[in-house]
């Protein structure tokens, strides 16, 4: 038995252990009391639970993560359309150009391109305002992250066109794994492009788009950076999502307690969800395989 592998990877082991569980379990456990880090803190059950319940800035937040989910599954229309044109390229220099220049903006910072996009969404200089005066559309022109009529959709559409991304990636990647016997037959069947896609792309794809789904309900579960650059929630809670809800509780109420609660509620959701989009998949793929035999 090589023991010193294992031996070789306790390092590791402990600094997950400590970095990653610790934390997680920590949160669990103070969730039941009024925790206060520099003195005594009180055990109050489930307390800070019942006061979720009535928390209605908490559970309004779960309606923006749904707009924003919607929103983020309906915008794979650019990354698709992105990769389909890509695919279709002739000449395999142009395809290499090509997706370099898609793909580097992916390691440009994500705060970067959030205050970037909140110079564009400046109510005073900001390049959209400017752009619609300059066009003679000045009454358009407005404070888009500064009213709640228009701030969650002006965050939707940071990093516009969504093709720098993860989408772009799984959707030109399946593309290329499609058999060139496939494409060739479907071409001498007289298959046109448009029809190509719905009934040979698209269902070959499906088990990629099924791993997007997941990852896109996790994401957006977890989605809350971009708001807190550009408006850490407002206006009027008009941005607000569970995660912002959970630091806002913490460092502005002081109510660490009740913030380990939200975050212990956050994961459980987050767990069940993930449980729920597993066991489908499993189902699926066992359908699928029952289907071929």
């Amino acid at each position: 038995m090589r023991w010193w592998i294992y031996l070789a990877l306790l390092p590791l082991a402990l600094f997950i252990g400590y970095f990653a569980y610790y934390p997680a379990i920590s949160a669990i456990f103070w969730s039941f009391f009024h925790w206060q880090p520099a003195a005594d803190s009180t055990f109050l059950g489930f307390g800070n639970y019942v006061t979720m319940f009535s928390d209605q800035i908490w559970w309004s937040s779960f309606r923006n993560l749904g707009l924003i989910f919607v929103f983020t599954v309906v915008a794979w229309v650019f990354p698709l359309l992105a990769a389909e044109l890509l695919i279709s390229l002739r000449s395999a220099r142009w395809q290499l150009t090509m997706r370099t220049l898609l793909i580097v903006p992916m390691a440009f910072p994500g705060v970067v391109t959030a205050l970037v996009w909140g110079f564009f969404y400046s109510p005073n200089d900001g390049v959209i305002n400017q752009a619609l005066k300059a066009l003679g559309l000045g009454a358009l022109a407005q404070n888009w992250t500064g009213q709640a009529s228009t701030a969650l959709l002006s965050l939707l559409f940071v990093g516009f066109p969504f093709i720098a991304g993860l989408p772009f990636l799984i959707f030109y990647s399946s593309l290329q794994n499609i058999p060139t016997e496939v494409l060739e037959a479907a071409q001498l069947d007289g298959v046109g492009r448009f029809a190509r896609f719905w009934q040979i792309d698209l269902p070959l794809m499906a088990s990629q788009v099924r791993i997007l789904m997941f990852l896109a309900i996790v994401g957006t579960l977890q989605y809350g950076f971009v708001a807190y650059v550009l408006t850490a929630g407002g206006p009027d809670n008009a941005t607000m999502v569970p995660i912002l809800r959970m630091i806002n509780v913490a460092f502005q109420g002081g109510d660490w307690g009740y913030s380990a609660a939200l975050s212990t509620t956050l994961f459980v959701i987050t767990l069940l969800v993930s449980a729920v989009v597993m066991i489908a998949r499993k189902r699926d793929s066992a359908t699928t395989d029952g289907g071929a035999m």
